[in-house]
């Protein structure tokens, strides 16, 4: 039988266990069993378990104000399966530097109400059903390079509404989380919905809410559910007060308070506005950014100078790029929603700032180009950091992968570390985790990538630093304050994106 070595997501080193592939396709028997062992308690399932539904799943099987089993439910191939194998036999596969999460987890193993399988049986049990599943955006060239550069395929998220509505009962609670296209409840899952019960021989009824989530892996990943503010919405009155009742059992809502909005369109376009919102704000510092290099003066100063005013608190500072699920995508899919559901024309400020954004790493790479006189070829460099995020393990769309991509193709040496993540999923390559295995090597150039606390607190980096054969220490994420840049300024050259006064 064929194996797969299981490597948990995030913060992690490959576990080492080779899980065979389960009989996924027909888990009836298990599924009725746990139902029958968590009999009184209301069924929740979670469809998916990326970086939000698992913990979503922890946070609904521990709520405090109702009693639910939970099942969370993942695709059958090869790319998920282990990770059902992973939380029935014992180990979350989501490590996290949030100690909450796996005292959930075991929380829910003492309990045991919370269950994984393949096996959309699961879905005829469930009293509630949220929905995590991934809805990407595909982006012609990897990255957005103009505009109208990419497209949105509903087929996936339609396969996964049908994989529901085809098996579910009457009366169940349908909750949407993905970040969707706005109008994406109200013109794809009702219809779909409905066709199902209609094709079935049953009522519609059904209930049908949008409450999109906030989810932050890192330290504050459960309370990032768990308490903090939520908008949520219905496809009607009674929807939306049934969805309001169910957050109400896993949200603090004491402190904080629901908001809810008159439609699920609206609540869609809420989730894609705040992000685009502070896409553009990202995208609007770059340029600013290189102004600033040119100008020979400190943007950071200038900065903190202008968020003295109230009203400007919010400006955004220099740095690699924007990684992560939601910012690169999500205003693309408000201006494919526009287009194809609304106006008929793109949100081009929005679709600029992803192009923006996603082409910032090549500023960084351009001045550290610049710094080494074009002369790149068997340069030995180390990268310090491959997260998107300071202190996570969390590599989706990084933009430190087109840096990583552009400095191989310029016939550099690359050395990685983070000491977050072991493994970088997407490049399918191993990255150091301690500083002792990188610190013994010879570099040309340091590069600071992400701004993880580890950067600025180890005494091991320091002390290798302040000994090391003179280079260039290239900050490219605000990772060295001015002290660090004057003591490591005295041994190596430095430059830093977004200080255009220093030059060493």
């Amino acid at each position: 039988m064929a194996t797969k070595k299981a490597v948990r997501t995030s913060a992690s080193t490959i576990s080492g266990i080779d899980y065979p592939i389960p009989e996924v396709l027909d888990d009836k028997r298990q599924l009725n069993e746990f139902a029958q062992t968590n009999s009184g308690k209301k069924i929740v399932c979670v469809q998916g378990l990326g970086f939000v539904g698992a913990v979503m799943s922890l946070v609904v099987a521990n709520s405090p104000a109702a009693q639910y089993a939970v099942i969370g439910v993942e695709l059958p191939n090869e790319s998920s399966y282990w990770k059902v194998c992973s939380i029935n036999t014992g180990t979350f596969p989501i490590a996290s530097s949030d100690p909450s999460v796996e005292q959930l987890y075991q929380s829910t193993q003492r309990r045991k109400n919370f269950y994984a399988t393949c096996d959309t049986h699961a879905y005829s049990l469930a009293d509630i059903v949220v929905i995590d599943v991934n809805l990407d955006v595909q982006k012609k060239h990897g990255k957005q390079k103009r505009l109208n550069d990419f497209e949105v395929d509903l087929t996936g998220f339609k396969r996964a509404l049908e994989s529901i509505a085809s098996v579910c009962k009457e009366d169940v609670l349908l909750i949407v989380e993905t970040t969707v296209p706005p109008g994406t409840c109200e013109k794809v899952a009702k219809p779909l919905f409905d066709k199902a019960f209609e094709r079935r021989g049953l009522s519609k009824r059904y209930q049908l809410g949008y409450s999109y989530e906030r989810v932050m892996p890192g330290p504050h990943y459960v309370n990032s559910i768990r308490n903090f503010y939520r908008v949520y919405a219905g496809i009607d009155e009674q929807s939306a007060k049934a969805t309001e009742v169910f957050l109400r059992t896993i949200i603090r809502t004491d402190e904080y308070p629901l908001t809810r909005l008159h439609s699920t369109t609206a609540c869609e376009i809420s989730k894609v506005l705040e992000n685009s919102f502070r896409a553009m704000n990202i995208a609007f510092i770059q340029e600013w950014t290189e102004f600033a290099h040119r100008a020979h003066v400190n943007l950071f100063e200038i900065v903190e100078a202008i968020r003295m005013r109230p009203t400007h608190k919010n400006i955004m500072l220099p740095g690699l790029g924007v990684g992560g699920y939601c910012l690169t995508k999500d205003p693309l899919l408000a201006s494919w929603s526009s287009q194809n559901f609304f106006l008929g024309t793109a949100l081009a400020q929005s679709e600029a700032a992803v192009t923006i954004n996603d082409q910032m790493p090549l500023f960084s790479y351009n001045e550290f180009s610049k710094a080494l006189n074009g002369k790149l070829s068997r340069k030995k460099v180390l990268l310090l950091g491959v997260s998107y995020l300071r202190n996570i393990g969390d590599t989706r769309q990084t933009p430190v992968e087109l840096l990583y991509t552009m400095l191989k193709k310029g016939g550099c040496t690359v050395t990685l570390h983070d000491p977050y993540v072991a493994y970088w999923q997407e490049q399918q390559c191993s990255v150091h985790t301690r500083f002792e295995e990188v610190c013994k090597g010879s570099y040309d150039v340091v590069v600071f990538c992400t701004a993880h606390s580890h950067y600025t607190e180890s005494v091991v980096l320091r002390d290798w630093l302040s000994s090391a054969q003179p280079m260039l220490l290239f900050d490219s994420n605000a990772v060295l304050n001015e002290d660090a840049i004057k003591i490591y300024g005295r041994r190596h050259r430095i430059l830093v994106i977004g200080r255009g006064d220093i030059h060493s």
